[in-house]
């Protein structure tokens, strides 16, 4: 079968798998991989190969920098210093959507997962509001720490963008670039979201639990919270010194990260933490890497050329990136892996030489937010923790996310016809 109906029908089965028996990603997604491989005809061992070749690569680029950065966020937890994290913020700001969401923005960043962000700040934001405002809160964590982690540098979601499209780009550079226009759309949503909030009459709950908006001085800092993310910032710097690349310098500073919250922790809360801490980025390593067998093979049964030749013969070449990356997220739900996979089809090709690299990066990433449902396992993961059913998130979560993209393909689509 050609590639690319066989693609969607994968997507069918993956959808249907995910949304009538809540198949977990790592068996949906290499079940999708190995239902691809036999609709195009892949002989046996060369699908097995290219399913387990695939997990291996997705698992050695990126499973240093999660099991790291879950076991700050463990370690942080259960010394209760995300609550003085989250308490900090609230001392310069009283909004509770704000705190909410700058709390997953920021915490998305140290962290390298926006799953990790949420899933430590849930029951911490809890402390803001209840019932359905509650709920929203949660949500603006949620879209908080996926615009940082789509957007700034180094999260995986961005390292293989940088590293495939402007590898001479300065990160420091970059980030300049993109850390404002992120934190704008941050602020756009949160602005919808409680104007959405208070125009279904949804009551605003006085934060509990977080004293005062004065400001803070030095010695009320607890220095414990922020000394993983100090160590990652000033290890930035040194490991550029040594000539470390991009992807040796991201391994690097998360390792440097984890260690300082192990070695600065209480004996329970490193045993605590690093147990816990395991556990979740196993969790989360799996289903990226069940991902990251369906992208090798999506790659090898020819679909880069047939889709791109498809898509390049209907739609104009600076709508390519965009739409590539959409039907890939859609596919498989990782941003992550539509990262990894987009930029592997269109690097060296005269789409990506057509197109400024800062517009291009920026427009994959776009297509990164437009088809967020049942293949994106965060979208389980809301759903679960909130309560909502199928409708209700589709309207706060994937809807204020496909605008989320649209928003930034048309920024991309500025910066493309600026430079």
């Amino acid at each position: 079968m050609d590639p690319l109906p066989a693609f969607f029908l994968t997507l069918l089965l993956i959808s249907f798998l995910g949304i009538r028996y809540r198949v977990p990603p790592i068996f949906n997604l290499t079940g999708g991989a190995l239902f691809l491989g036999i609709l195009t005809g892949m002989p046996a061992d060369q699908l097995i190969s290219v399913i387990t070749s695939g997990l291996g690569r997705i698992f050695s680029l990126f499973a240093l920098i999660i099991l790291s950065g879950a076991i700050i966020a463990a370690v942080l937890e259960e010394q209760g210093d995300i609550h003085q994290i989250v308490k900090d913020i609230r001392r310069y700001s009283g909004n509770p959507f704000t705190v909410s969401g700058l709390s997953g923005y920021l915490l998305a960043l140290p962290v390298a997962c926006s799953v990790t962000a949420f899933i430590i700040l849930s029951p911490v934001v809890k402390g803001l509001g209840s019932g359905e405002h509650q709920k929203i809160l949660l949500y603006c964590i949620a879209i908080g720490s996926l615009i940082s982690f789509g957007l700034v540098y180094p999260t995986p979601a961005v390292i293989p963008l940088v590293q495939s499209f402007a590898p001479t780009l300065s990160p420091a550079l970059y980030d300049a670039l993109v850390i404002p226009l992120s934190l704008i759309l941050l602020a756009c949503f949160l602005v919808l979201y409680q104007s959405w909030s208070r125009s279904r009459g949804i009551q605003e709950e006085v934060p509990g639990g977080f004293e005062g908006s004065s400001r803070t001085s030095l010695k009320e800092w607890n220095l414990r919270a922020y000394a993983p993310f100090i160590v990652i910032l000033l290890a930035i710097p040194v490991g550029l010194a040594l000539g470390l690349s991009h992807g040796a310098l991201i391994q690097v500073i998360m390792l440097a990260g984890a260690t300082t919250a192990v070695v600065t922790a209480t004996p329970e809360a490193r045993a605590g933490g690093l147990q816990r801490g395991t556990k979740h980025a196993g969790v989360i390593i799996f289903d990226i890497c069940g991902a990251g067998a369906l992208a090798g093979v999506i790659l090898a049964s020819g679909f880069s050329e047939s889709a791109l030749g498809s898509i390049t013969g209907i739609f104009p070449v600076l709508v390519v990136p965009f739409i590539l990356a959409s039907l890939i997220q859609t596919a498989q739900g990782s941003r992550v892996v539509t990262s990894v996979l987009t930029a592997g089809i269109l690097a060296g090709t005269p789409v990506a030489a057509a197109i400024h690299p800062f517009a291009l990066i920026i427009m994959i990433a776009a297509g990164c937010f437009v088809i967020s449902f049942v293949t994106d396992p965060f979208f389980w993961i809301i759903s679960r923790t909130t309560g909502d059913e199928l409708a209700s998130m589709i309207r706060r979560y994937t809807i204020p996310l496909a605008l989320c993209g649209v928003a930034l393909y048309v920024v991309a689509l500025g910066i493309q016809f600026m430079v």
